[in-house]
């Protein structure tokens, strides 16, 4: 506390949806598909590293949310999570279903940040919006806890917008399936930040 102004730390956890069920390589996007929580002990780590008290969101994809269910049935809770549909996973248009290999042999990579795929949507834009979702919900859960069910690039979105980097830098990030990604925000400055990555990309045990 500073001249009587409360210094608050809104803190995410961030986590990655379980693995895809059958997607044979391709890239799913904003496609609607299973995931595979069979991995108990993975499920468990995350359940006793996340705080008890805290605000839960996911996309609107049923990986995220089958992945949030299965993180809170190995803690024993019931929390319903907020659907933020601003959190959900690149649209990559035409793409979407295509498998990767073939896409990668004509366009090098799925997509640079300025790259829009036919019907779908560029990373910039991906940047954007999870900007716009964080700073909600920073403010409006300020001083808590919040912990986010999400997919790689809005992941790697996030990354990118506590360290400000520019958007073709961010996708640079590995974001491992159920991996643990922690970054706090500061209502005063902390050390000359705003924002603190606590820990990135951290496997479940």
């Amino acid at each position: 506390m500073a001249g009587g102004t409360v210094r608050y730390v809104t803190r995410w956890w961030w986590i990655r949806h379980a693995p895809a069920i059958d997607h044979e390589g391709r890239l799913y996007g904003q496609r609607d598909v299973d995931c595979d929580c069979s991995d108990r002990a993975a499920f468990a780590a995350l359940a006793s590293a996340l705080p008890k008290e805290a605000v839960w969101v996911t996309s609107p994809l049923k990986r995220t949310r089958e992945t949030a269910a299965a993180i809170q049935m190995a803690a024993g809770t019931a929390i319903e999570p907020l659907i933020e549909p601003l959190l959900i996973e690149q649209n990559f248009g035409a793409w979407q279903g295509q498998k990767r290999a073939e896409i990668i042999r004509h366009h090098l990579w799925i997509a640079g940040a300025d790259e829009t795929p036919p019907g779908g949507e560029n990373f910039n834009a991906v940047m954007a919006r999870v900007k716009t979702a964080i700073e909600r919900m920073t403010h409006d859960y300020r001083g808590r806890d919040i912990v986010a069910v999400a997919h790689g690039g809005v992941i790697r979105s996030a990354l990118g917008h506590a360290l400000e980097l520019a958007s073709e830098t961010a996708l640079a990030f590995a974001i491992d399936n159920l991996s643990l990604t922690i970054i706090e925000y500061f209502t005063e400055r902390h050390e000359g930040h705003g924002t603190r990555i606590v820990s990135a990309n951290r496997p479940p045990r």
